[in-house]
């Protein structure tokens, strides 16, 4: 078998196996493929994933099984105002030991898992929300200057609800900026609703097969990091982040008008993996333009700050993005 032949066959399997997952998932969650497909987008290159969403839509149900459906440890965290750093991460026990002494015993939180259901995130205080920040970025956790290390691979689902609501905490930009891509989760449609009604109003009940291990995941995270981006096509997505930086060479009037900061280099990171898994699925092993366009809003929309102008007159951060998109040019005029 040809180096382009075995690539090919990897490809096609990446595919196959990607399906049977969806395929599994969707015989709970009715619709919102986007929705789903970005959470096994973030799944496939080892990233984190935030969900939005009014209460109601399906975003826990569907971690929940997407976990069902993955041989991995799963947690999950109710978040609440009250909830503190230490119910995260967990603590040091003063024990008795079996000689009459005292000693300290590390007593692991909830986030020592696999996959990490962070359930209403911005119900806590920011402060709560932080004692995520090492664990998502360097995959452990440090607790009175002992380090630990997690398992791998390591997901952290969250979800939130959007901030007009009552009892609710904007997360700190700098954990925004570790999760890889923000979903929109909005409401089913006539006949996705007719469905929905129909599996969850009967005596039956349907539950997901475990169809996918913890180092089948990681072989896959290797496989996508493998596929090629040709020079014009990063440089294309680095134009893209950098077009959102206010009083940049490459920022257009909208940026500089409504954006206050712009994306940090975890955006380009995003892009490229992102567009590297739409590639496997098309059954391609090189980005394509239209690959990075298909992820340009869930990877950025939480990695640019709007101004008070934009608050001002209801712009989102969706709307300045696609603005930005339709205007940057696929060749640089500098080439």
């Amino acid at each position: 078998m040809s180096i382009a032949e075995s690539i090919e066959a990897r490809a096609q399997e990446f595919a196959e196996r990607y399906a049977a997952l969806r395929s599994q998932v969707g015989r709970v969650i009715v619709g919102h493929d986007e929705i789903v497909q970005g959470v096994l987008t973030c799944l496939f290159v080892g990233g984190h994933c935030l969900l939005e969403g009014v209460p109601g839509l399906g975003k826990t149900l569907l971690v929940r099984t997407l976990a069902k459906a993955l041989d991995l440890h799963f947690s999950r965290i109710q978040f609440t105002p009250d909830l503190m750093p230490a119910d995260i991460l967990g603590t040091n026990m003063v024990l008795e030991t079996a000689e009459g002494r005292r000693a300290f015993e590390f007593q692991r939180g909830p986030i020592f898992t696999q996959i990490l259901l962070a359930d209403e995130i911005n119900r806590a205080t920011p402060k709560t929300q932080s004692a995520l920040l090492e664990a998502m970025q360097e995959g452990s956790v440090t607790v009175a200057g002992v380090p630990y290390r997690l398992e791998q691979p390591f997901f952290v689902l969250a979800t939130q609800n959007p901030l007009e609501q009552e009892g609710t905490y904007p997360l700190p930009e700098a954990q925004l900026d570790r999760f890889f891509f923000k979903l929109m989760v909005g409401y089913s449609n006539r006949e996705q609703l007719n469905q929905i009604v129909e599996r969850t109003t009967r005596d039956e009940s349907i539950e997901p097969e475990r169809v996918m291990a913890g180092s089948e995941i990681r072989r896959w995270q290797g496989l996508v990091r493998e596929v090629l981006i040709a020079r014009h096509v990063q440089d294309y997505l680095v134009r893209l982040v950098l077009s959102t930086h206010p009083g940049g060479a490459y920022a257009p009037p909208i940026a500089a008008q409504y954006i206050r900061w712009g994306a940090s280099p975890r955006a380009a990171q995003a892009l490229a993996l992102g567009a590297k898994v739409r590639a496997l699925l098309d059954g391609r092993y090189h980005v394509s333009f239209e690959d990075v366009r298909r992820v340009w809003l869930p990877a950025m929309r939480h990695r640019v700050l709007l101004n008070f102008e934009a608050q001002a007159e209801g712009i989102n951060p969706d709307k300045v993005l696609l603005d930005i998109l339709e205007q940057m040019p696929e060749k640089s005029e500098e080439e």
